[in-house]
C-alpha cells in the first residue's frame, strides 16, 4: 500500500537514486539494480547535477560514494541518505554535516548509525551491504585455489602483512586486485575467502565471499552488528590473532566436509536474507513507516 507523500500510480513510485556512477561496482550501482527489480520507476543522477533535479519524484534517494564536495538541495523531499563510510575519520565529518537535512539516514555500519545518531541527535537506521546473487555467484567449479581475495592491501594495516605471509604460506591462492567481473569465478573455485576488516567494518568482501560459496575466514569484528548478522563456525570462522589465522586455514584446508558445510550455509544465509534486493525493500519500508507517522501526526 502506497502512502499519501508517495503517489498511487499503477507503475510504482517515481524514485531518484543519486550517486557518482564512475565506476560499475561502486555500492550505488548495486542499490540502483536492486531499486529497479522492485518495478518502480528509477532514475539515475550524479551528485554533481542534483541541483537540476527537477521536484517531481516520490523519493529522493542519495548514495554515499566517497565524495562530498557535492549534496542535494534541501528542497528535494522526501529524502533519504545511505551513508557507507561512517567508520573514516574524514568521511564521518562530512556524512554528519550533510545527513542533518535528510528525512531518511540509513548506516551501512551498525556503529556508525549509533555514532552519527548520539552526535547529530537525528534518527538513523541501520542497513548493512549485501550480496547481488546475479553477480556473485557459486559456479561450482573444482576447487582449485587454496585462499582467494580480491581487493588492496590496505596500504601500512595489517591486512598487507597476513596477505603477504598467506602468498609464502599457500602458493595456489588468488590474491590481490581483479575486475568485480572476475570475483564470482575466483571466490568459487576457492576453498577458503579471506577478509581482514580494517576498521572494524563489515564489508562487500564478507558477503561476497559467502555468496560465491567459499568458506570465509575473516578477523574478528567487535560488536558493530556482527553477530546479529552471522554465526561463527555456523556461517563463516572468524580468527582473532594472525597465529589463529594460520592455524584455522591449515585446519579447513584439511577438513574439506567441515569446511563446505560452513560455507553452504554461509551462502544460503545471504542468498537467502542479505541482498540488495533485501537491503532496499527495508530502506522503502522505513521510509513510508516514517512517513506514515509523519502523516497522521500532522491530520487533524
Amino acid at each position: 500500500m502506497l502512502l499519501p507523500f508517495f503517489k498511487k500510480k499503477k507503475d510504482g513510485l517515481k524514485i531518484a537514486v543519486i550517486f557518482n556512477k564512475d565506476r560499475d561496482d561502486t555500492i550505488g550501482c548495486y542499490f540502483e539494480k536492486a531499486l529497479r527489480q522492485t518495478g518502480h520507476d528509477v532514475r539515475h543522477f550524479w551528485t554533481i547535477y542534483a541541483d537540476k533535479i527537477k521536484p517531481v519524484f516520490d523519493l529522493y534517494l542519495r548514495i554515499d560514494h566517497g565524495d562530498y564536495k557535492y549534496d542535494i538541495p534541501d528542497h528535494l523531499r522526501p529524502c533519504g541518505f545511505l551513508a557507507i563510510d561512517t567508520h573514516l575519520k574524514h568521511p564521518y565529518e562530512k556524512i554528519s554535516e550533510q545527513a542533518l537535512h535528510y528525512d531518511f539516514v540509513y548506516c551501512a555500519q551498525k556503529e556508525g548509525a549509533e555514532r552519527l545518531a548520539r552526535h547529530r541527535r537525528i534518527k538513523t537506521h541501520w542497513v548493512p551491504l549485501g550480496c547481488d546473487p546475479d553477480m556473485h555467484k557459486n559456479l561450482r567449479v573444482k576447487k582449485t585455489l587454496d585462499i582467494g581475495f580480491v581487493g588492496t592491501d590496505g596500504k601500512k594495516s595489517l591486512r598487507k602483512e597476513l596477505l603477504e605471509k598467506l602468498r609464502g604460506r599457500y602458493p595456489r591462492n588468488f590474491l590481490g586486485m581483479a575486475a568485480h567481473t572476475k570475483m564470482s569465478r575466483i571466490y568459487s573455485a576457492s576453498k577458503i575467502g579471506f577478509n581482514y576488516s580494517i576498521v572494524n567494518d563489515i564489508n562487500m568482501r564478507m558477503f561476497e565471499v559467502m555468496s560465491c560459496g567459499a568458506l570465509l575466514l575473516t578477523n574478528e569484528i567487535k560488536d558493530n552488528g556482527f553477530h546479529e548478522l552471522f554465526e561463527d563456525r555456523k556461517h563463516l570462522v572468524v580468527y582473532k590473532t594472525p597465529e589463529e589465522l594460520f592455524k584455522l586455514a591449515d585446519y579447513y584446508l584439511t577438513h574439506d566436509e567441515e569446511r563446505e558445510r560452513i560455507a553452504l550455509a554461509g551462502c544460503e544465509l545471504v542468498r537467502g536474507r542479505h541482498t540488495y534486493l533485501d537491503r532496499i525493500t527495508a530502506m522503502l519500508r522505513i521510509a513510508q513507516e516514517g512517513l506514515t507517522a509523519k502523516y497522521q501526526k500532522l491530520s487533524p
